[in-house]
């Protein structure tokens, strides 16, 4: 076997590190790798989750920034301790041998067209986006310098807007890469998600380097793999919220209820733009009780069990009675109770006081007009008309609002976004939060679906023929299950109890489970208000859960492994969750670089084997003549 040894800049959690470990080629009867020598990354919590994910201790915290940078970016001096990075400590970090292969990911949010121009032209960003050219520029020196050589394959992965936000950038470097005699070429238009086989789409821009010495034979693009839909990739994960198998990243966030009940209305595939178009008006969101809920029993027939939470539209129980003694018909007052419509004559005035023994009623329309009532009760100005006059009642009683447009200009186009389960995902960002990307999905696993057996968790009654015997070997995928009546052993007392919300629990043990005590409680809690937060379930007309996509999902979708080498779930210590979707919307995909790295392997075994020429239907990455060529800008 032969190694390639490999340094990682600006490494990360180990997205990069992780793919470019498994890249694995045959050539010649010999098998080609590459080994990892160090991945270094300012941050120790990124460095600390970097190598629980590779499984090897090769991360190195050094802060690559210079004083001055150091001081534009956080707006103060360095700490006593701190100190300028030297060609040295590169060396030392490459373990005083010069990598085969230099991957660097620099920053990308001065970069990113997610930052405002204003921003992104700031001091503050440009000190960051400095680390593009240092990175490469200190590598290259230190290899000189001690090591007497240099790479033989140097690749930068960034951000598409790099070409237009970052191009004096790129010019340097250009001209830096081609003084120590390297092939370049830049593109915009690589589909990490094609390379990798991913369940998203991810365009980014990348530099490839070539050493025309040591590798005088081309390197080729490697293969477009078929997008997986987003349902290909979360479908076999556990259910979101299962954090015994999923990991503590697998929980669902708690929004606020207006949040859950926008999803529900973005169609699947859409974003908040869906929301201007919809005739709220004709929505209603209603709770659907279980069978018998609002019941009104038969005087004549047996009443249902009562329950503890025994009170119209709370529980299934005996709540209501059509009662017959009331005794109307016979003897009873034809307009007793009676309701006389306001378009038609009266009935004849009698001296009855009330509506229960002949006082007529009436059905009034005047009510929402009558005489009195303020005009402006929950009156909506438009933003280009003058407001009424300012009162000290509340929203309800006359306080004007406003249709404010300003809420429409300054999202992003795909926030609120929810995916469809059978399309490749969107590219994940480091903000994907619901608010910011297209961080939801309309998971179809909460409801029947094409193709789902009719009989999947079909519960028989026990003095009912079986159904069909299939060849299934579960209740998931049709094997029926029996509603066995048949006490066979006697449970303890408060087994499946059902506490009362106004009354002490009994007492928690320590194996308390519906199965084993009162572990539910009839909850008489209304819907909740727009601000309430919490997870809730709303079917969407499309007969989907709207739903945001977990931390744990979007790793998934970044082509992370399910599990961690030690055997954990995919996890990240050390930060919290929003830090974490950070991190990973940063990650270089896995399966990307693996993909990237087959090539560099493959090229580096011709290489070796003294391939000089060869015809190939394979698109060429770097030519010879393109280190001659003016940087080009791919829209």
């Amino acid at each position: 076997m032969i190694e390639r040894t490999a340094a990682i800049l600006f490494g990360g959690i180990g997205g990069a590190s992780a793919g470019y470990m498994r890249s694995k080629i045959e050539y010649g009867g010999k098998i080609h790798k590459l080994k990892l020598l160090c991945s270094i990354d300012y941050d120790p919590v990124a460095c600390l989750n970097h190598d629980a994910i590779t499984g090897e201790n090769t991360a190195v915290v050094m802060d690559l920034f210079t004083r001055e940078q150091y001081i534009d970016w956080h707006g103060h001096e360095p700490p006593p301790e701190w100190r300028e990075v030297t060609p040295w400590d590169m060396w030392v970090a490459f373990g005083y041998q010069i990598p085969y292969f230099l991957f660097t990911s620099p920053p990308c949010k001065g970069l990113s067209a997610l930052l405002p121009k204003e921003s992104a032209e700031s001091k503050k960003y440009q000190a960051l986006n400095q680390l593009t050219l240092r990175g490469i520029d200190l590598a290259l020196r230190a290899c000189q310098e001690y090591g007497g050589g240099q790479p033989a394959f140097i690749q930068l992965e960034n951000v598409p807007r790099i070409q237009t936000r970052g191009k004096t950038l790129l010019k340097k470097i250009e001209k830096l890469l081609k003084k120590f005699g390297y092939a370049v070429n830049m593109r915009a238009d690589h589909n990490l998600g094609e390379i990798g086989g991913l369940g998203q789409n991810r365009v980014r821009f990348l530099i490839l380097a070539r050493d025309e010495i040591q590798v005088p034979n081309f390197v080729y693009i490697p293969p477009k793999k078929p997008l997986l839909t987003i349902g290909d990739v979360i479908g076999p994960l556990p259910m979101p919220g299962d954090t015994e198998a999923g990991g503590p990243l697998h929980r669902l966030p708690r929004l606020e209820w207006k949040t859950w009940v926008r999803l529900a209305l973005i169609r699947a595939g859409g974003d908040w733009r869906d929301l201007q178009n919809i005739p709220y008006e004709q929505y209603r969101i209603i709770h659907e009780p279980r069978s018998g809920a609002w019941g009104v029993e038969d005087w004549n027939k047996t009443g249902k069990t009562v329950t503890s939470a025994a009170g119209p539209g709370r529980s299934n129980s005996s709540t209501a009675l059509s009662d017959p003694r009331l005794a109307l018909s016979g003897d009873g007052k034809a307009n007793l109770y009676r309701v006389q419509p306001y378009n038609q004559a009266a009935d004849c005035v009698t001296g009855a006081v009330g509506p229960s023994n002949g006082a007529a009623c009436i059905s009034d329309p005047k009510l929402t007009e009558r005489e009195g009532r303020h005009p402006g009760v929950y009156r909506i100005v438009g933003s280009n008309e003058t407001a009424l006059c300012v009162t000290g009642t509340r929203f309800g009683s006359g306080a004007i609002a406003v249709a404010d447009p300003k809420v429409l200009t300054k999202l992003h186009p795909d926030s609120y976004g929810v995916q469809e389960w059978n399309e490749s995902s969107k590219t994940v960002r480091s903000a994907s939060r619901i608010m910011q990307s297209a961080a939801s999905i309309s998971d179809p696993r909460i409801s029947d679906r094409p193709g789902r057996y009719t009989d999947k968790f079909r519960m028989q009654p026990m003095n009912e023929p079986a159904a069909t015997v299939t060849g299934v070997t579960d209740v998931q995928s049709g094997a029926q299950l029996v509603a066995d009546v048949r006490m066979t052993c006697s449970p303890r007392s408060g087994t499946m109890g059902v506490a009362d919300w106004e009354q002490p629990a009994p007492t928690v043990t320590g194996s308390s489970d519906v199965h084993s005590g009162t572990s539910a409680v009839a909850d008489p809690r209304p819907f909740p208000t727009d601000s309430d937060r919490g997870i809730w379930i709303i079917i969407a007309e499309d007969g989907t859960w709207h739903r945001p996509l977990t931390t744990y999902e979007l790793a998934m979708l970044q082509g992370f492994d399910t599990h961690l080498p030690d055997g954990r779930p995919f996890q990240l210590e050390g930060c919290s969750d929003a830090k974490a979707r950070e991190y990973i919307g940063n990650a270089v995909p896995p399966a990307a670089a693996e993909a990237m790295g087959n090539v560099i392997l493959l090229a580096a075994a011709k290489a070796e084997a003294g391939i000089g020429f060869e015809l190939s239907w394979e698109e060429i990455w770097v030519k010879e003549e393109e280190s001659k060529g003016e940087l080009a800008v791919i829209h």
